[in-house]
């Protein structure tokens, strides 16, 4: 199969790394893949796909493709790179390493309530490190005395190493984030979770056993939910497994199935 995605900003998000794993899939199997792009070349991630720039899609002279996907009008499925399912040997860290994805200037991310939230466990004498991760530079309104860590625009490979170097993830994201693969792929990677009650999180699974939930919105109930994670092993090694099991359903065959079937 001949495809065919226009891609209208190359810049690192969610959608666009799912887009480069799927173009990588096809390829495997061997269909030919183009991404075609009014956005600047990739530097954050590899890619086997071919490359079109142009300067508007109407440049581009689709015959020879079997399928064009207009990419502003598309949901992909949610995959995860195959990198962050490899075994690892949990070593806590002391304190535990909470990472916290996500640009603060979208709103939609509730990333001034997952700072809210770790606040709040440290107010009740929780001892944790705060890791930021953020396609951009940070806002001057962050609470970065808070961080320990903050790293900016990483590349796939990086950010696979800084996940796996991290103990919990909390996803505070809001019912309007409509594609949050950090959360995806921390279930992947083994890092015991605290989520929104957002429907998109709950459908992850029948069962809600993956992961702490607290209400979208809400930074007291969601440091609730990550005191009670951070004070319990016994939650975090369960939570760790039974995410990991959820996780299989985006690995990249069974993801791929998905998308040619949409």
């Amino acid at each position: 199969m001949k495809l065919a995605f226009l891609l209208d900003d190359t810049a690192l998000s969610g959608q666009t790394r799912a887009l480069l794993i799927y173009a990588d899939a096809l390829i495997e199997r061997g269909d030919r893949v183009r991404i075609v792009t009014t956005g600047a070349p990739v530097t954050w991630r590899s890619s086997r796909a071919e490359w079109v720039y142009v300067d508007a899609f109407v440049q581009y002279d689709s015959a020879d493709d079997d399928r064009v996907v207009v990419m502003s009008d598309t949901r992909l499925p949610l995959v995860v790179d195959e990198e962050l399912f490899q075994p690892r040997t949990v070593r806590e860290h002391e304190p535990l390493r909470i990472l916290l994805c996500g640009s603060w200037h979208v709103e939609r991310h509730g990333i001034a309530d997952g700072y809210g939230a770790v606040a709040h466990a440290r107010w009740f004498h929780q001892k944790v490190d705060l890791i930021r991760v953020s396609p951009w530079a940070p806002s001057r309104e962050e609470p970065l005395e808070a961080v320990q860590e903050f790293h900016v625009g990483l590349t796939t490979a990086e950010m696979t190493r800084l996940m796996r170097s991290c103990d919990v993830l909390i996803a505070p994201n809001r019912r309007e984030d409509d594609f949050p693969l950090p959360a995806a792929e921390g279930l992947a990677t083994g890092l015991a979770c605290v989520m929104t009650a957002i429907p998109l999180f709950g459908s992850f699974d029948q069962r809600r056993d993956y992961a702490l939930f607290a209400p979208e919105d809400n930074a007291v109930e969601l440091g609730e939910r990550l005191i009670e994670l951070v004070s319990n092993w016994d939650l975090r090694e369960r939570l760790r497994t039974r995410g990991r099991e959820v996780a299989e359903q985006w690995r990249v065959e069974r993801a791929v199935e998905k998308l040619l079937q949409k």
